[in-house]
């Protein structure tokens, strides 16, 4: 008996009532928590208003799901709403109405302070300008949202030299960002998105300050880490980036316009 219910191998039951049909019945509860196993984000009926000088809505009733392990990427001209979707899924802000659930946690109704920790735990961020502090070393920028998660200074240097290594930047552990290429401050960048493991990680514009060759190899070290398991969500106005991921969301005007998967169909 948990809280005044009786659960039985039929279902959910009120322990007062005598035993006939079950509130919940367990196929259903089974099948609830294998959806919320396998959904690493879910977006529904996600709106966003801006009041500047007037009401301007960035999306309008926007449903997305991300499976666990999946490789999605948003394409959309400039003011289309896709950044302002990753925004949302990030908990770097709210929407107006709608739920957005992250690894099953409910950013949209989370406190500040809630959504804090589920951006320092949940979702590593890959940004176009880096974000790295300029006057830490590559080990320490990689090992910083492990300082706020509690780890201790040796496991987080451990786990930041793991991570530098496995970018391909094994030699650069101790260079400030002023002393690597662009190249090379994304690719920190990437090490410190996977720092504490999370269910997501979220790039927006990875490739847009570096050139076509670097850009080639950071989405390469993408591939590789799908492939490792990692679930991804990337932003982009590029096609021949786009393409790299299994499906693309196509949005247009604040509305997801087509969903094309890896095959170029549309549903």
């Amino acid at each position: 008996m948990v809280s005044g219910f009786l659960l039985s191998e039929n279902g959910l039951y009120p322990a007062e009532s005598a035993p006939g049909e079950p509130l919940i019945a367990v196929q259903s509860v089974r099948r609830a928590v294998s959806e919320s196993a396998n959904t690493t984000v879910r977006v529904d009926g996600v709106s966003k208003q801006y009041d500047l000088g007037g009401t301007v809505t960035a999306l309008d009733d926007v449903s997305l799901d991300l499976s666990a392990g999946s490789y999605t990427a948003v394409m959309g001209p400039s003011g289309s709403g896709k950044s302002t979707l990753l925004n949302l899924i990030g908990g770097l802000d709210t929407p107006s109405s709608g739920r957005v659930v992250v690894n099953g946690q409910d950013v949209s109704s989370a406190s500040e302070a809630e959504r804090a920790d589920i951006r320092g735990t949940e979702v590593g961020f890959v940004f176009q300008t880096f974000n790295l502090m300029p006057r830490l070393s590559a080990v320490e920028n990689v090992a910083l949202p492990l300082v706020f998660d509690g780890w201790d200074r040796t496991r987080r240097r451990e786990r930041a030299v793991s991570l530098l290594s496995e970018v391909g930047l094994a030699d650069r552990t101790d260079h400030v960002p002023a002393e690597l290429s662009g190249g090379q401050r994304q690719r920190v960048a990437i090490a410190r998105a996977l720092s504490t493991d999370p269910a997501l990680i979220l790039a927006d514009e990875p490739t847009g300050n570096v050139d076509t060759d670097t850009g080639a190899q950071i989405l390469d070290l993408f591939d590789d880490l799908h492939a490792a398991g990692n679930t991804f969500l990337l932003v982009t106005h590029e096609r021949h980036v786009a393409e790299r991921a299994e499906r693309i969301v196509h949005v247009e005007d604040g509305h997801i316009q087509s969903v094309e998967d890896v095959s170029g169909g549309e549903h």
